[in-house]
């Protein structure tokens, strides 16, 4: 499997490659040249494999330049701290299913993908005798989800950006009071819009990512996509396995598009999902852009689910390439054009196209509570603002003839004060929460700039 830039001038790159770049050299990203189609019977062999089997069968398709041996290890290794056998559990709820994606070390579903690219890393780093410096930004997850995959591991420092008191103060303790010393915490003046564009713009910058060894943990590295493509064959199996249902419809809470994106390469792949609905917050960017075809920039809303707070979703360009037909030359107009003017444009057959790819909607706050607290009374499952986010649209679009299934990206304990305000008391919290904010913490506050960034990297590069 060869892997190429949506922007064109990057192709013909090993998997390992792939990931060791993150950002392509040309400033898209990375994507494999083909899609796997997989046929009935293969599905039908893989439905009762263990999660960690059931991955290597599905990276391996993409990760070929890999050794068997070696990529069945770092997989094994990946899912050993997570608290449930199946990993991530499809668990009914009043009328529909919950995929629980936050049983990871960090409790949300970047763990899903982060231990496994932590793994990767370290595994080429040694390989190669290289040295790596990982740049990320984070809206909440990530960020913890990162450095609890890197921390400690060889050859490898980790900077982590995340919007100064944008984030919850469970995410933000999970970070901070992680102190080992390849781990460096930057709390930016700003938004995470602001943040995300830093550090594409380091990337951006050859000469510095050459001469720092970077590399990317966001979503904009393929192995992030390629890890989280695995929980949608896993719940169609599980669900097919409970119901018999031929198909299944998926809902996603999303800022970033990389959870959903990961949804549409398991459809292509023959997942049966009738349709994959796309939910979003008061920053409603790419409801919008599902629904009217306006993917224009506004000022980031601060919500009860900021790990949703974006306006510009960088996994969105990754779409464009297929709605665009692999034309890179388009891809490469239009993310000018969006640069400069803050805006896409569609034709009525590419917004026709979106709207057969995707159903969306968004809601605020007040839905968010008001569907917390609905779902506790009916149910008695306490549910994160994000999932409150995913359930309330999934009922609004959803169809009632297809099981529907809600993907839950963390713990509601992450967001106790969210789920107090909805319920009235808040969640018990899990043994790795308690007593964070007694810890020792590393941080530094830091403008929204990135020369000043840059400067701060090069000082503490490996």
């Amino acid at each position: 499997m060869k892997y190429c830039s949506t922007r064109g001038q990057v192709h013909g790159l090993s998997f390992s490659a792939a990931v060791m770049m993150g950002l392509a050299d040309d400033g898209g990203l990375l994507l494999p040249e083909d899609i796997p189609k997989l046929a009935k019977k293969e599905l039908q062999k893989m439905s009762g494999l263990p999660y960690p089997e059931l991955a290597f069968q599905l990276i391996s398709k993409f990760a070929t330049d890999i050794p068997s041996l070696d990529l069945k290890d770092i997989i094994n290794r990946s899912y050993v701290h997570f608290d449930h056998e199946q990993i991530t559990p499809a668990v009914k709820q009043d009328d529909l299913y919950i995929l629980e994606l936050f049983h990871g070390p960090t409790l949300a579903f970047k763990d899903v993908a982060l231990q496994f690219l932590g793994n990767l890393f370290e595994y080429f780093l040694l390989k190669s005798g290289q040295r790596m410096n990982i740049i990320g930004a984070t809206s909440g997850d990530t960020g913890s989800a990162a450095i609890y995959g890197v921390k400690g591991k060889k050859n490898i420092n980790i900077f982590i950006l995340y919007p100064k008191g944008r984030v919850s103060p469970i995410q933000e303790l999970q970070m901070t009071t992680v102190t080992d010393k390849n781990v460096f915490n930057l709390a930016v003046e700003g938004t995470f819009d602001d943040a995300q564009a830093i550090v594409k713009e380091i990337f951006g910058d050859s000469d510095f990512k050459e001469r720092h060894a970077l590399g990317a943990v966001n979503s904009i590295n393929w192995a992030r996509i390629l890890a989280q493509v695995v929980y949608y064959f896993s719940a169609w199996f599980q669900i097919n396995k409970e119901t018999g249902a031929e198909q299944i419809e998926v809902v996603v809470p999303t800022g970033n598009f990389g959870d959903i994106f990961a949804g549409y390469i398991a459809k292509q792949m023959g997942v049966p999902i009738s349709r994959l609905i796309l939910a979003s917050n008061s920053n409603n960017i790419l409801s919008r852009c599902i629904n009217t075809g306006d993917y224009s920039t506004a000022d980031v809303h601060c919500s009860l689910s900021p790990s949703m707070d974006i306006q510009v979703a960088s996994n969105f360009e990754r779409y464009l390439y297929y709605l665009l037909e692999c034309d890179s030359k388009k891809v490469v107009t239009a993310m000018e054009s969006f640069k400069e003017n803050g805006r896409l444009d569609f034709t009525d057959a590419q917004k026709k196209r979106l709207k057969q790819d995707f159903g969306a909607s968004s809601i605020d706050d007040t839905e968010t509570l008001a569907t917390i607290s609905s779902f506790y009374d009916t149910t008695g499952y306490i549910l994160d603002p994000h999932t409150a986010t995913g359930i309330a649209v999934g009922k609004k679009l959803r169809d009632p003839n297809v099981p529907l299934v809600c993907l839950a990206t963390a713990h509601p304990a992450k967001f106790g004060d969210a789920v107090k305000q909805a319920i009235g008391l808040a969640p018990t919290l899990p043994p790795a929460f308690v007593g964070l904010e007694t810890q020792e913490k590393r941080v530094i506050t830091i403008p929204a700039d990135g020369e000043l960034i840059k400067n701060y990297i090069s000082a503490n590069s490996i």
